[in-house]
């Protein structure tokens, strides 16, 4: 831009009103977002990522810059009109590929925005090939418009809105949400001739592979609910099929088509594309007298020898080959009811016993903040007390774990204890004290998972108390609930447990010792934890639930995890 009062300067001209330069946001005289210049090219933001994965590998990692270094995206409002450029684009691709007819279908995406989350979604009753960046509605989390589409105020926003705050509550993670009318996901929904199936499953294609932890031998399996007169009555069915399937990134609506979700639109988009080509595949094999749910009795490498050992693999049976997509109707409710996550106060269960790291804090704030910060700061902290004398204590955990001749120094009992990973009574009173001091200070600041605060405000609404069961001592416990990133949690929590007042997580006795002391049997509470040792524990301790937490950097589930229901939030607990 070249300064001058010019039209292209003019409020009210241009989708980007001059803020952006043209070659990061191209734009007609009529004021519509110019889509094509030579060649297709999409338009990015701070929050996308270029691969399917959560590990960390380079590939995997979300990134706010290029690779020169350069940011692509500085501020919230340049993030905020890319964004409503973004959603224009995809719904005329999502036209064109026949998703988006007639006004139908459609995608909303959300956008960090300081502490809290902007949520962009489609107007509805709009051609979508049509759409430009100012038809976009701007919403915060509670579904308060923050900004009205530009272009005309009176719009409505998509009916779709309420099914996508379904998906942002129990998928947290998940940052764009598609909707398509495709025919193939009509089609597929009408594999079962009685319409009463629960459930698609589809096995050994390659396309499997871009749906998202699926490889090409793996058992997709889809949910699907049935179609309500209007998109708002199908919010309850959503939110059902998404707590009872917790693998699942997609749903079916019988005779209506499909909701895919990602945690990235690029993801989001490539699951959808997936999923589409997969359903239509489904539908020409069932057409060719092909069961897409039955593995191939030829035709595709297998491993005889490994079979036995081989426990992703599910068996071909006599069962198995009779009936909607390989099995039977019974076999159906099997997998509607098999791991359901329970939820409180609905199912009877009286109290939730929630295990902290990688449950309701990261693991990487223990790891990464507090033992660190231990480190850091224990020279100074024993110059502050010259008086106190962890020292005997300390020397008597080093020996006792095999630390052969007596340490001299605090310091060193501290470094040899901790770089073990020792559950030392007397290394956890002296870290308790840092910590104490820390948090005290401002200098630490307990993390909590964002869901943690609405859980425990919708638990003690339902009359439900929640209790803390950690390694960490009870001081360590109230320390980090009492002066957490989302405010002071201690009014919100009933109580705490911890090695010494209860035992070791990984010793059933430690959950019946927990029932005997809060007068419950075991099967009225409801475990949560991150640890499938501890886990099991609790089972054989006869726990009504024993859940899995899956939060980003947890260690991945072995079979043994797989056979617990699994959570994303802890706000998937929550039901009346």
């Amino acid at each position: 831009m070249n300064g001058n009062n010019n039209e292209e300067e003019t409020p009210g001209k241009g989708w980007t009103n001059g803020a952006l330069p043209p070659a990061f946001a191209p734009h007609t005289l009529d004021g519509k977002l110019q889509l094509y210049q030579h060649h297709r090219r999409w338009i990015g933001l701070n929050s996308s990522w270029s691969r399917i994965g959560n590990d960390d590998t380079e590939l995997s990692k979300r990134t706010s810059s290029s690779s020169s270094g350069i940011s692509l995206v500085e501020t919230p409002e340049e993030q905020g009109q890319r964004v409503r450029a973004l959603i224009a684009q995809l719904c005329e691709s999502f036209y064109k590929a026949g998703w988006a007819t007639g006004t139908g279908g459609g995608i909303s995406i959300r956008v960090k925005h300081n502490d809290d989350w902007r949520v962009f979604v489609a107007p509805s009753g709009l051609q979508k090939e049509d759409l430009i960046g100012d038809d976009i509605f701007e919403l915060d989390m509670n579904r308060n418009v923050v900004q009205y589409p530009f272009s005309n105020p009176t719009l409505r926003q998509s009916a779709c809105t309420p099914l996508w705050y379904v998906i942002y509550r129990l998928r947290p993670t998940a940052t764009a949400v598609l909707h398509t009318h495709s025919p193939n996901a009509v089609y597929a929904t009408l594999l079962d001739p009685t319409e009463t199936s629960s459930c698609l499953r589809i096995t050994h294609l390659e396309m499997l592979k871009g749906v998202g932890n699926h490889a090409y031998d793996d058992f997709l399996t889809i949910p699907i609910i049935d179609n309500r007169p209007t998109e708002d009555q199908l919010a309850d069915q959503l939110a059902a099929a998404v707590q009872q399937y917790p693998k699942t990134n997609a749903v079916l609506v019988r005779r209506h088509g499909l909701y895919v979700w990602g945690d990235s639109w690029e993801q989001c988009k490539t699951q959808a594309e997936s999923i589409d080509y997969v359903l239509a595949a489904a539908v020409q094999m069932k057409q060719m007298g092909i069961d897409p749910a039955v593995p191939p009795k030829s035709g595709t490498y297998r491993d005889d020898d490994d079979d036995d050992d081989d426990d992703d693999v599910e068996p071909v049976t006599k069962k198995q080959k009779t009936g909607f997509h390989g099995v039977s109707a019974a076999d159906n409710a099997d997998d509607l009811l098999a791991n359901v996550t329970p939820l409180l106060p609905r199912d009877g269960f009286k109290a939730l016993l929630l295990d902290i790291e990688g449950c309701t804090s990261s693991i990487a704030f223990v790891k990464e903040v507090l033992f660190p910060y231990v480190r850091q700061h224990l020279l100074e902290f024993l110059e502050q007390r010259p008086n106190a004398d962890w020292l005997p204590a300390l020397q008597q955990e080093v020996q006792s774990h095999g630390g052969g001749d007596v340490m001299t120094t605090i310091s060193d009992c501290v470094t040899y204890l901790m770089d073990r990973d020792i559950k030392s009574a007397a290394l956890k009173e002296l870290q308790g004290q840092m910590w104490q001091a820390g948090y005290d200070e401002g200098e630490l600041q307990g993390h909590v998972y964002a869901d943690m605060k609405p859980m425990l405000e919708w638990m003690q609404g339902n009359h439900i108390p929640v209790y803390i069961y950690s390694s960490g001592s009870v001081k360590a416990q109230k320390l980090l609930f009492g002066h957490s990133t989302q405010g002071d949690l201690l009014p919100l929590l009933a109580g705490h447990f911890d090695i010494p007042s209860a035992g070791g997580k990984k010793e059933s006795t430690s959950y019946q010792t927990i029932a005997t002391q809060l007068g419950l049997q075991p099967s009225e509470i409801v475990f949560v934890s991150d640890a499938e040792d501890e886990l099991v524990a609790a089972r054989q301790a006869g726990i009504g639930k024993a859940v899995m937490s899956v939060r980003p950097g947890n260690v991945p589930m072995t079979a043994v995890g797989k056979g617990f229901p699994a959570i994303y939030s802890l706000l998937q607990l929550c039901g009346a």
